[in-house]
């Protein structure tokens, strides 16, 4: 895989969870498979299919309130020329309701797919934090 590749993946996850963070619902359609499927905390065990389930949580303005991402120990491996699978730790960090600060750590995982010369993310797995 060339660098660009990787670069250009990277710098949409980072995209991705940046509008997750700031509740930025067309970002994250505009980067989503409308089909998108995912294993999260959320969930409870289940595979979500689909937006909607995430736009609920958008709607009421996130469930993890005003937070930053950091995308640590990232990997990128291409399996095709148009789908590719992102894996990284996820460091959630954001103020509690005492002022303090707090961090939250998820092992994710994102695959995309490449669809008319644009990348979408087509699941995800993210981890309970730890």
């Amino acid at each position: 895989m060339n660098d660009s590749t990787k670069e250009e993946l990277l710098e949409l996850t980072q995209k991705l969870l940046q509008s997750i963070s700031s509740g930025d619902w067309e970002t994250y359609q505009a980067l989503c498979d409308p089909a998108l499927t995912a294993f999260e905390p959320e969930g409870l065990g289940h595979l979500i299919e689909g937006m909607q389930f995430h736009r609920f949580y958008f709607d009421q303005g996130g469930h993890m309130g005003s937070h930053n991402n950091t995308i640590v120990s990232p990997h990128v491996r291409l399996l095709h020329d148009e789908v590719a699978v992102v894996s990284y730790v996820r460091l959630v960090r954001s103020i509690d309701g005492s002022n303090n600060a707090k961090t939250q750590r998820f092992e994710e995982t994102r695959v995309w797919q490449k669809r008319d010369g644009k990348w979408k993310n087509v699941h995800f797995h993210r981890s309970s934090p730890g």
